[in-house]
C-alpha cells in the first residue's frame, strides 16, 4: 500500500501499566479515574495529561477510551505513554482493531501483557496528516452515534414521564372525561400460561414462542423453537393477533417484560409456559393493556408480586390475574392513550434503526480506512 507501513505496535505507541489508587486514598475532585471499563470514579489530581488513550489490562478486556481531560488510569489499565509522533485520535481507533482477548493470559498470567501487545503487527499511514484525516472521518461517525444515543435517551425519558401521567389518569387526553376504575387483570381479559416443554410428547411438531422471543414492546423471531403438540393442545396454547405476551420467568427487573403479538410469525404459533398470555375482553384495548403492563414492569409492580428464587422471578398466571390496576372505563380513551405511547415508541424505534446503521457504517469505515483498502479523497489528492 502506497504511503503505508506495517510494523509492530510497540513502534507506534508505548503502553504502560496504570497506577494504583485504593478507594481509601481517593479524594473528592474532578479528575476522572479510568478503569478497564471506563470512568469509575473521581480524584483531586491526575497522573496523565490529556488527550490520552486507555485500554483494559484486567477485568474488561478490549474496550478503548479516549480521554480529553487530564486523568488517572488505574492499575487495571494500560495507557499510551508515548505516541511516537502519531496522531493520538488515530491511535485510539487503531487500537480498537486489535483483538485484545487473544493476548489475555498469553504469557501464563491473567490479563493482557503489554509486551505481547507491543509485538502485534499493525498497518498505518506514514503521513500524520493522513492519520488525522482518517481520525476526523471516524470521529464524525462517533459524533453522530453519540447524538443519536442522547436523542434516544431523551425520548425514552420523555416516554417514561408520559407513561406515569397517562397510565395513571393524572393527565387526561383532550376530549375524555370518563371515570377510571380499579379492576383485576382477570376482569379485563383472559390470562393463560403456555404449554410446559415436552420434546417427547404426542402430536406434530409446532412452533412456539418463549421468553427469548418476547422483548420490551417487540417480538423477536430470530430463534423460534418447535415441540410436539396434539391438535387440542395447539388450539389451547395458540396465540392470536392482539394477544399480550408476558415473560413469566425472568430476572427480577425483567419479569413481566411484554409485547403485543401482531402475527409476526406468519403462520399459527403457540407459546411455552415461560410466557403468559393476556387476551382482552370486549371493552378492553389490547394495545392499552400492553402499555399498562410495560409500565408495571418498568415501575416494579410485577417484581413486587413475583415469587423469587436464587436467579429467577416468576410472575405466575394467578398473581397476574389478581393484580388490581387502574383502567379507563371508556375503551376509546384506552385506545387514544395507547396511540400516543405507540407513536412515541415508533419514534424511538426509528432512531434506534438509525443508530444501528450508524454503528454498522462506522465498523465498515474502520475496516476500510484502517487497512488502507479505501483512501479518502483528500488523502488521494495528497498522494
Amino acid at each position: 500500500m502506497t504511503g503505508w507501513r506495517t510494523t509492530h505496535l510497540g513502534a507506534v505507541v508505548t503502553l504502560q501499566r496504570g497506577f494504583d489508587l485504593p478507594s481509601r486514598l481517593r479524594r473528592r475532585g474532578t479528575t476522572p479515574i479510568v478503569s478497564s471499563s471506563g470512568i469509575s470514579g473521581w480524584h483531586d489530581q491526575p497522573m496523565v495529561k490529556a488527550p490520552g488513550v486507555v485500554t483494559g489490562r484486567y477485568g474488561t478486556i478490549g474496550e478503548v477510551f479516549f480521554e480529553e481531560v487530564d486523568f488517572w488510569p488505574l492499575n487495571t489499565t494500560l495507557w499510551v505513554s508515548n505516541f511516537h509522533g502519531n496522531d493520538k485520535r488515530f491511535v485510539y481507533y487503531l487500537l480498537q482493531r486489535i483483538n485484545f482477548a487473544a493476548h489475555s493470559g498469553k504469557s501464563g498470567v491473567p490479563g493482557v501483557n503489554r509486551n505481547d501487545l507491543h509485538s502485534e503487527l499493525v498497518s498505518l499511514p506514514l503521513s500524520v496528516d493522513d492519520q488525522r484525516v482518517i481520525a476526523d472521518a471516524l470521529s464524525d461517525c462517533d459524533n453522530l452515534i453519540s447524538a443519536l444515543e442522547r436523542q434516544i435517551a431523551k425520548e425514552r425519558a420523555i416516554k417514561q414521564g408520559m407513561m406515569q401521567q397517562l397510565l395513571t389518569g393524572r393527565t387526561r387526553l383532550q376530549g375524555f372525561e370518563g371515570v377510571w376504575e380499579y379492576h383485576l387483570v382477570a376482569e379485563m381479559g383472559d390470562v393463560l400460561a403456555g404449554k410446559a416443554l415436552n420434546v417427547s410428547g404426542a402430536g406434530a411438531l409446532r412452533p412456539y414462542l418463549r421468553t427469548k422471543n418476547v422483548l420490551d414492546g417487540r417480538i423477536d423471531l430470530e430463534d423460534v423453537l418447535w415441540m410436539p403438540m396434539t391438535d387440542v393442545e395447539f388450539e389451547r396454547f395458540r396465540i392470536e393477533c392482539g394477544d399480550v405476551l408476558l415473560n413469566e420467568g425472568q430476572s427480577l427487573e425483567l419479569v413481566g417484560r411484554c409485547s403485543i403479538y401482531s402475527g409476526e410469525f406468519g403462520t399459527p404459533c403457540a407459546m411455552q409456559n415461560q410466557l403468559l398470555r393476556f387476551r382482552s375482553y370486549p371493552g378492553t384495548s389490547p394495545e392499552f393493556a400492553a402499555h399498562l403492563f410495560r409500565y408495571c414492569q418498568w415501575a416494579g409492580a410485577f417484581s413486587v408480586i413475583a415469587t423469587k428464587t436464587t436467579s429467577v422471578a416468576h410472575l405466575g398466571s394467578s398473581r397476574l390475574s389478581n393484580l388490581r390496576l387502574l383502567w379507563p372505563t371508556d375503551r376509546r380513551e384506552q385506545a387514544a392513550i395507547a396511540e400516543v405511547l405507540s407513536d412515541m415508541d415508533a419514534e424511538i424505534t426509528a432512531h434506534e434503526v438509525r443508530l444501528d446503521k450508524a454503528r454498522a457504517v462506522k465498523q465498515g469505515m474502520m475496516q476500510q480506512l484502517l487497512t488502507g483498502r479505501t483512501r479518502l479523497p483528500v488523502m488521494e489528492s495528497a498522494a
